[in-house]
């Protein structure tokens, strides 16, 4: 038992440890093993069932940057392109915090800056009281008919409330961004996002109506690129590190799951779309607690997951209901991705998720299990106990992640020590 916990635990630092792999646009995508990750073929199976079922065209995990899992479904093949929805506003954030670094905008100014004096219905004091932050963050307080929430003409936005005293989900404040960009580099979207993003990084797709459609694996570099922090192969992508940390991060109080057109998890609490009210949970609870995605209609994913070393990304019609954005099939989809080590069923990853406290911790951290072993971002073992407490008292400051391992297996989870 011993002997099988201590494999498990040096196989998961190993995975921490592994250097990021970043794919050229002429090789052939480098590979994970599955058996070498603890992946079962029964449980792979069942996920692909699951997937299957709730109707996904494909679906990619990346671990370390490698393939771990490539899937599609019908006539569906890896040079199919599909609609990102929603999911795209992540791009589009990116490229706000490129062309600030660029000099080209400031989040800090008046979205009349870029577009103009009258692009709304609201009168010259309330609109220039609205700023490219409001924007990324759906906080504008501009109104909108439900219905029709494409709509950028004046006519179509008027004043509803003080800029950041609402969040709403307005698809016409996202969609002004694109014209912002546009105006401030004096070429179009497209034109913006191939030059500074897709080339570097191998993207390409196109912009239609404000919406990105490419190949799934353009999603999946994108996924890693910002698993490296913004970096892709030693090139730093996004220069500005103040945004790219503020992007990910919660942005505003009204909805602490939202950072610059992201999702966050672990958060406590979230908002749907077009619902004035506040879920006192988090996103996505079987999801890792870093996890931070970019989600669109129909169950469009790209999630990037920093304690797993993992990007996830889905396509395809929707998986049960209709939603914006979050729906339950996140939280159905991570069981399955939990179960996926042959010492877990879906039952297990439902029932017993990592059980940590305090977290963050000053001194010492408790725990659940037989063994825990936590790792620097490098993936270093640190420290490790066998006691059902560590001792962190003598860590630096900052992020680590924590394995834990009991009889069914092993879970890790974010530690922050402060």
């Amino acid at each position: 038992m011993i002997r099988h916990v201590l494999l498990l635990l040096c196989a998961a630092a190993v995975s921490v440890a592994q250097p990021l792999y970043f794919p050229t646009s002429n090789e052939t995508w480098a590979r994970a093993s599955q058996a070498e990750l603890g992946w079962c073929a029964e449980n792979i199976d069942s996920l692909v069932t699951y997937l299957q079922r709730a109707d996904t065209r494909a679906f990619i995990i990346l671990v370390d940057g490698r393939i771990a899992m490539e899937k599609y479904f019908g006539t569906f093949t890896a040079d199919s392109a599909w609609y990102w929805a929603s999911a795209g506003k992540t791009v589009t954030s990116v490229l706000v915090g490129i062309a600030q670094h660029e000099g080209r905008m400031d989040i800090t100014k008046s979205s009349a800056t870029y577009l103009g004096s009258g692009w709304s219905s609201c009168t010259p004091q309330q609109e220039s009281a609205i700023t490219v932050r409001h924007h990324l963050t759906m906080t504008t307080g501009i109104g909108f008919k439900r219905a029709d929430d494409d709509c950028k003409e004046p006519q179509c936005l008027w004043y509803k409330a003080e800029p950041g005293a609402v969040w709403d989900y307005h698809n016409a404040a996202y969609l002004l961004l694109q014209d912002m960009i546009a105006k401030a580099a004096g070429m179009t979207f497209q034109q913006y996002y191939s030059a500074k993003l897709a080339q570097t990084i191998g993207m390409t797709g196109r912009w239609f109506d404000g919406t990105l459609w490419s190949r799934p694996l353009v999603m999946a570099r994108f996924g890693l690129m910002l698993l490296a922090r913004g970096t892709w192969n030693g090139d730093t992508i996004i220069k500005d590190r103040a945004y790219f940390e503020a992007m990910i991060n919660t942005s505003q109080q009204l909805n602490r799951s939202y950072g610059y057109l992201f999702w966050l998890n672990g958060k406590g609490s979230f908002m749907q779309p077009s619902l004035p009210l506040v879920f006192n949970r988090d996103l996505v609870p079987q999801a890792p607690s870093d996890m931070y995605a970019g989600m669109g209609k129909n169950d469009q994913r790209v999630y990037v997951a920093p304690s797993r070393r993992m990007v996830v990304v889905r396509v395809g019609n929707p998986a049960d209901t209709v939603a914006a954005a979050i729906s339950g099939f996140d939280d159905e989809l991570w069981k399955r991705i939990n179960a996926l080590s042959c010492n877990t069923s879906v039952a297990d990853a439902e029932a017993s998720p990592v059980n940590i406290w305090p977290n963050p911790a000053h001194t010492t951290v408790s725990f659940h299990g037989d063994h825990a072993v936590i790792f620097d971002i490098l993936g270093h073992e640190v420290a490790t106990s066998h006691t059902g407490t560590v001792d962190v008292s003598r860590l630096p400051a900052g992020t680590y992640r924590m394995v834990v391992a009991n009889g069914k297996g092993r879970s890790g989870t974010v530690l922050v020590v402060r």
